[in-house]
């Protein structure tokens, strides 16, 4: 099946406040905690906002959803806090464990009532199934996504959107995304797709 009309676009957000200057952040050639839109993130200090910016791409999947689907759409700081309140983020000092889906899932439904369900084992068909049905799905691949490494080391471990998907593929936008290639409503086969995909995500619906 095929739309027979384009989908309403999905806002973009990247984890960065600089969605311009991502390709410095990822290659290390800057610093987060130089990032001169750091404030409009809503932490108490660049400090803050680095240890989350690099941690943050289920937190710009789901400003994307909110956004996209008419709700407020909080800082994304304080968006991690509560994330962090609910479980959905672990920290050990230094380190945290996450998006852990199902309470990721669980916070969406009680916080923004978006329908919302942790997927340990995703298919390309229900990928297909919910952008048919108007909802949005957010992904764990691996970060080289963004340039379609041949390659990849490992599969799973960083999180996009699927704003849409057809026979051919999906259109991503993609939180650590490199500007005017990978970023927003980016085209990956499902052949490619698969290289990078670790077969689980969080499927969501409008409220």
């Amino acid at each position: 099946m095929t739309h027979t009309a384009p989908r309403p676009t999905v806002p973009y957000y990247s984890q960065w406040e600089s969605a311009d200057l991502v390709p410095e952040f990822v290659t290390g050639a800057r610093s987060a905690l130089d990032d001169p839109l750091w404030q409009k993130s809503g932490a108490d200090s660049p400090e803050e906002y680095a240890f989350w910016a690099h941690r943050m791409c289920g937190v710009a999947c789901l400003r994307m959803a909110l956004d996209h689907w008419g709700l407020p759409v909080p800082p994304s700081v304080p968006l991690a806090r509560e994330l962090e309140a609910a479980g959905a983020y672990v920290r050990d000092g230094d380190e945290v464990k996450g998006l852990i889906y199902r309470p990721f899932a669980e916070y969406v439904g009680a916080r923004w009532g978006l329908r919302a369900r942790s997927v340990p084992e995703l298919t390309a068909g229900e990928i297909r199934r919910t952008v048919d049905d108007g909802g949005l799905v957010m992904i764990s691949v691996h970060f080289s996504l963004r340039v379609l490494d041949p390659r990849p080391p490992a599969r799973g471990g960083h999180l996009v959107l699927v704003v849409d998907a057809d026979d051919a593929g999906v259109r991503l936008n993609n939180p650590s995304g490199l500007p005017g290639h990978s970023q927003e409503y980016a085209t990956v086969g499902w052949a490619d797709l698969e290289r990078f995909f670790a077969g689980r995500g969080v499927v969501l619906g409008a409220p």
